[in-house]
């Protein structure tokens, strides 16, 4: 049996006149910014890494240029998008990728919650893999909810403002370290892998852009463990320039105890959360004193 003759992209004046058709603007609100150049898109679609036993969520289909880029990858692609004409122009686009399956939906439910009609279409026995253009003002609240999922992905390839990156990928005692890159780390590697200039993009954004890849670790912590750190990371973080003695003797009501406690983690009291490694923030929240308290 031949090969299915696969569909190549059309130029973007066509494209254009199908979003004028469909009176579409870009919506600043929703982060709706495409990136035209096709060799851009087409190295965002090899760092997934993806093949043919693998299943991709895409998150935010758009005119489905990313889309087709991973399709051809041979993989199994998932591809949400909130804004109907949208979808339908990339119904249009993709016509003929029997691998790529679209559905219209919002990709959260709420902050810290994925949309359950979509998190039930995610597959339960197997790895799969996230990526997307993600819009700016939800990058790094939805990279979370993806990583506290029962089964989190096993990679995330995200196109994000540049800012979002270099914090995910920071490190410990750096500017940029954070509670989001604690929050990530401690469950995956985090690297900055390319950057993207404005000029790529219509409508052009104020910004520079990148491109963030997040590998899960072998070793995962478990939920409960999770819930602990979250509490804990928010505590430290929302008190980053106190010393830890003082901020987790208020917390615990037991100054000698955390006295105690930074003791025996050999962490020196004054130290402030900024310089926390995710294994050292999670040995504190994995403490007795921190699963009383928590």
């Amino acid at each position: 049996m031949s090969e299915p003759v696969r569909p190549g992209r059309p130029a973007w004046k066509e494209v254009r006149a199908i979003l004028d058709a469909e009176e579409f603007f870009p919506s600043r609100k929703l982060g709706q910014n495409f990136l035209l150049d096709e060799n851009m898109v087409q190295r965002i679609a090899l760092d997934t890494q993806l093949g043919p036993e693998d299943f991709a969520l895409e998150i935010g289909t758009g005119c489905g240029f990313l889309t087709s880029h991973l399709a051809a990858l041979d993989a199994e692609i998932l591809s949400i998008e909130i804004d109907r004409r949208l979808l339908k122009v990339a119904t249009l686009l993709l016509d003929g990728w029997s691998n790529v399956r679209l559905v219209r939906a919002d990709v959260l439910a709420g902050k810290h919650q994925l949309e359950p009609e979509l998190e039930a279409l995610l597959p339960k026995d197997r790895d799969w893999h996230a990526v997307g253009n993600l819009p700016y003002s939800v990058a790094s609240p939805l990279m979370v909810v993806l990583a506290r999922l029962v089964s989190p992905p096993k990679s995330m390839t995200a196109l994000v403002q540049a800012e979002v990156a270099e914090r995910v990928a920071a490190r410990p005692g750096g500017a940029s370290w954070g509670p989001i890159s604690a929050r990530l780390q401690i469950q995956y590697e985090a690297q900055l892998v390319r950057r993207v200039p404005p000029q790529l993009f219509w409508p052009r954004p104020n910004v520079e852009s990148a491109v963030l890849r997040l590998d899960r670790r072998e070793e995962q912590p478990t939920r409960e463990s999770l819930v602990r750190f979250d509490a804990l990371v928010s505590l430290l973080f929302q008190s980053r320039r106190k010393a830890l003695v003082g901020v987790l003797a208020k917390a615990t009501q037991d100054r000698e105890g955390v006295r105690t406690l930074l003791e025996e983690l050999e962490l020196d009291p004054d130290l402030r959360a900024g310089a926390l490694s995710p294994a050292q923030l999670m040995a504190m929240a994995s403490s007795a004193l921190w699963s009383k308290t928590s």
